[in-house]
């Protein structure tokens, strides 16, 4: 059992969408992620879609709406939705996945997940 300071750990690393694994949560993976532009619109078949935004503002494209999510705020995507995170300035997010779940809903597209 360990805190984990989640302003040090973003502060690790300088690139966007680049998840980092940051703790373990049951079968879930952690992580910090930084998003600025647009991501891929995607879905995920057998999960839901979890974001803290910790810093900055961003906003969630889902099939016809768009929701704006600010510091201090989440939002969930449920599964089988397609969507597309984006934010017009850096945003800094928690994020919390079952293991194994590429971000992009295909793996041959997915970013690695380095733990730090």
């Amino acid at each position: 059992m360990r805190s984990v300071n989640l302003s040090a750990k973003l502060a690790r690393f300088d690139t966007h969408w680049d998840p980092h694994v940051v703790a373990d949560y049951n079968d879930n993976d952690v992580m910090v992620v930084k998003f600025q532009g647009e991501f891929p619109f995607h879905l995920h078949e057998d999960t839901d879609d979890f974001f803290l935004v910790l810093d900055g503002e961003m906003v969630m494209d889902v099939e016809d709406a768009s929701h704006t999510v600010k510091a201090g705020e989440l939002f969930i995507v449920p599964k089988g939705v397609t969507h597309r995170p984006r934010a017009e300035t850096e945003c800094k997010v928690l994020l919390i996945e079952p293991k194994g779940v590429p971000n992009t809903g295909d793996p041959e597209t997915a970013a690695s997940k380095p733990r730090i």
